[in-house]
């Protein structure tokens, strides 16, 4: 490596790397710094020296119609990034960022630009190196190993040594995956570039601050490229597959892209490993702290506010605590061969003298991630402390999309102040208005803005709904990153929205939520793309069942939204289509029903029956006009003759294909007659059945074709004559199912079917509550049912041994007889 090269790698977010940055470019004084970060941002680095509040981070997005992605670059103050961009322009050197856009394919499954895992593909050897050292160093976990080896506050020289090896060995020959390795490529380029630019004497000529794990690869691909200025790649050829192009010409137009990159507020909760985040440092407030005021100020700091927390949660945090905490430390420190006590020694020491009871969960800081459930309520106080709650502040002028400023029109036009309880009423125009902008801010998942009550369905009727609102410190962060999606508040929650609506897979339910959040918000227009992306999906939903809620909602949405702006909405059009299609395929084979997707079950045939009850009378009362929807009526009446004929279908869905074409009487040619014809179907049904899943099959019936059967008169006394006809064991089998089944009749309607079976049996004298109140001292219909199932049962046994009762005492049995409820 050239002489007037420096390339230092670094661990994201370390202290001690933050200091040997600073030292280098202090002691070097070169002529360029190339720091590891988005290359599109480098006419915009004045950005970063605003007065800003750390932490801060560049958010890079790309959206367009088929695709999203975006990226953070996070810097705080002991980030060594951070640190090479003061100290570079202290030396008047000239800074760049050199790496690739977030926009491209190196970035389509990062979420954070300095992630310091390996490398996604090649993670293997690094693991056993570390693993290997930890083993050997006798320490638990990597973070414990790195504060082991750099955090212990060696000299600089002494620092880049073992950082050297370090990053050499955990890296090796390993070419790295193909993103990085485009990365390096990148990097290498500009790295080529500055050592071909004019130097001056006394100075070195490029010091690159990068991810320790490029650091051996760049040392040795620069070399031989051509001087020129990289060419930052553009988004438009980053994006697209083949298939994409193809629809993209057969559509004439290309989709559109947004892109760009903002600063953005970031928080110390963020930033933390614990939290989830793939990089750099965990604990953030303690590393902080130590570039603050070294080791011994960052312990002191740590112990007060740890033991502080404990107190104001009445944890146990005595001051005899606070002392055997401090000699734990002291000894774990003097037998691991640290100096000062380290982060994992506090840590251990006060898991040691704090934690009384046995573990559940492992020591959350041998471990990255989220802290796992039954973790020590002590320890998770501990590093909550210890990441700190401290949010990043944008200067004043700071550039922000454009979203931001029109959010805050829309908010101020509407009289919307994000504070404190807001109540609307839907039924007025200018509460309807701003129930669209706060569904919209809620689809951008803005927090501070949530609702509280209202309605769930957009069409349920109800008038009211309250929202809740404020300005948390996160939600100016969370408004620039939503810029991504759009410059208005319209587009940004219409492309957000898609983006969930692709994310659903096909997936019926979450499709309609989807679509119920657009009638809520207002965005009845989408995109063609996702229009065609939704109608193959829909194909691929396994579960009949899962379609009923949804397409009656969306076909309420279609025929009835107009105070919605969702009448005849294009989107809606095409999920029915594909959804009714599909349930229809659905429904053909034979399968049985679960108890607990019986009332789903319904009302997948209730919802089919619908549209095609609409569809008729949409081509009867408007004969010249277009179809209300492209479907075939007629497919859906064959599907439900062959279901009710299919003696291997599931009761419940026989009794409910032949209720459904029991309803649509007379208005397909072929449809079944009504009257007479219809209850003798309906009835040759029931008797095929066995009695338990008789009620089953009359649950589908009366759901799909009540008004047609329960006012029958011929479908009453049928009813009563089978019932009267099973006998006592039966009777019992039958009667869950059979009370399930008149439950689907309103009170009136069974009021007059207890008028008609009493007309039956000529006790019209009788009130008709009389078939359902219960007597006093008498117990329920289903117990006396059992009662004379068992009495029977003996008198069966006592036959067969030759007792047999008097002729008289079975009259006397048989007028006490009773007609059954």
């Amino acid at each position: 490596m050239s002489e007037s090269l420096h390339i230092v790698g670094v661990r994201h977010h370390s202290p001690a790397c933050a200091r040997l940055v600073a030292e280098r470019i202090r002691a070097l004084r070169p002529m360029y710094v190339l720091i590891e970060g988005p290359a599109d941002f480098n006419e915009r680095l004045d950005e970063l020296y605003l007065p800003h509040r750390l932490p801060v981070a560049i958010y890079s997005y790309l959206s367009s119609d088929r695709t999203h992605r975006g990226s953070w670059s996070p810097f705080a103050e002991h980030s060594p990034e951070w640190q090479a961009l003061q100290v570079a322009r202290e030396v008047g050197a000239a800074v760049r960022f050199i790496d690739l856009p977030a926009w491209h394919d190196a970035f389509s499954r990062m979420e954070n630009r300095y992630a310091d895992v390996a490398d996604h593909e090649h993670e293997e050897r690094a693991e056993a190196y570390e693993r290997a050292l930890t083993e050997k160093l006798s320490v638990q976990g990597r973070d414990a190993l790195w504060d082991h080896l750099f955090e212990d506050g060696c000299d600089e020289a002494e620092l880049a040594r073992r950082l050297s090896t370090y990053f050499d060995n955990l890296r090796g020959p390993d070419p790295g995956s193909q993103g990085n390795q485009a990365r390096e490529a990148m990097m290498a380029r500009w790295i080529a570039w500055a050592m071909a630019q004019p130097g001056e004497p006394g100075r070195a000529q490029a010091l690159v601050v990068c991810g320790g794990y490029h650091a051996p690869a760049l040392a040795r691909l620069w070399q031989g490229l051509p001087g020129t200025l990289p060419e930052t790649p553009q988004p438009s050829a980053e994006i697209r597959d083949d298939d994409d192009e193809e629809e993209s010409r057969a559509d004439g137009l290309q989709a559109p892209l947004r892109f760009g990159s903002y600063l953005v507020p970031y928080t110390f909760k963020r930033l933390d490993a614990f939290a989830g985040y793939a990089s750099g440092m965990p604990s953030p407030a303690y590393y902080q702290w130590m570039w603050e005021h070294g080791p011994e100020g960052a312990a002191h700091r740590a112990l007060q506010q740890v033991m502080q927390r404990l107190r104001d949660k009445k944890l146990p945090a005595s001051t005899a605590d606070l002392m055997a905490v401090h000699l734990r430390a002291q000894g774990l420190a003097r037998l691991r061969g640290h100096d000062k006590p380290l982060r994992s020694d506090w840590l251990d020491a006060l898991a040691g003298a704090l934690v009384k009871d046995a573990l559940d969960a492992p020591l959350p800081w041998t471990y990255r991630g989220a802290m796992r459930p039954g973790t020590d309520p002590v320890l998770v106080q501990a590093m909550d402390v210890l990441a700190g709650d401290t949010a990043g502040r944008l200067a004043p002028g700071t550039p922000q999309p454009p979203l931001v400023a029109a959010v805050q029109a829309e908010l101020a036009s509407h009289g919307i102040a994000l504070r404190g309880q807001l109540k609307l009423d839907l039924l007025t125009e200018t509460d309807r208005a701003r129930s669209r902008v706060l569904h919209r801010l809620a689809i951008l998942r803005l927090p501070g803005v949530r609702r509280t009550q209202g309605p769930k369905l957009a069409m349920s009727g109800e008038r009211t709904e309250q929202w809740s609102l404020s300005e948390p410190l996160e939600q100016q962060a969370a408004l620039i990153e939503a810029g991504a999606w759009g410059a208005s508040l319209h587009d940004a929650a219409r492309a957000r929205l898609e983006d969930d609506l692709r994310q659903a897979q096909g997936r019926i339910g979450p499709l309609a939520e989807g679509l119920n959040q657009a009638a809520w918000a207002g965005l009845s227009a989408l995109s063609d793309t996702l229009l065609r992306e939704l109608r193959a999906a829909i194909a691929a939903e396994p579960r009949f069942e899962a379609l009923g809620t949804a397409l009656s909602v969306l076909h309420t949405l279609l025929r009835h939204g107009q105070m919605l702006g969702m009448a005849d909405a294009p989107v809606l059009r095409v999920v029915i289509e594909s959804g009714f299609d599909r349930a229809l395929w659905l429904l053909e084979p034979p399968a049985a029903i679960a108890p607990a997707d019986m009332q789903s079950h319904l009302e997948g045939h209730l919802a089919l029956r619908r549209i095609v009850a609409d569809v008729l009378a949409h081509a009867q009362d408007h004969p010249d006009a277009q179809p209300l929807l492209d479907l075939e009526p007629a497919r859906a009446l064959a599907v439900w003759q062959r279901k009710a004929a299919d003696s291997a279908a599931a009761p419940v869905s026989r009794g409910a294909a032949l209720g459904a074409t029991l309803s649509l009487a007379g208005r397909i040619d072929d449809a079944h007659a009504q009257g007479e014809s219809g209850v003798a179907e309906a009835m040759q049904l029931l008797h095929s059945l066995p009695a338990p899943v008789l009620g089953d099959a009359l649950t589908g019936l009366l759901a799909l074709a009540r008004e047609q059967l329960a006012s029958e008169p011929a479908f009453v006394a049928g009813m009563d004559r089978t019932v009267q006809g099973l006998d006592n064991a039966d009777f019992v089998r039958a009667m869950p199912s059979l009370r399930a089944a008149f439950a689907w009749l309103p009170p009136q309607e069974r009021g007059l079917l207890a008028d008609q079976v009493l007309t039956l049996h000529d006790a019209t004298h009788l009130s008709r509550r009389t078939l359902t109140a219960h007597r006093s001292g008498e117990a329920p219909p289903e117990q006396l049912a059992e009662a004379r199932r068992v009495e029977d049962a003996v008198f069966a046994r006592l036959a067969a041994w030759g007792v047999t009762l008097e002729e008289e005492e079975k009259e006397e049995k048989d007028t006490e007889k009773a007609p059954r409820p």
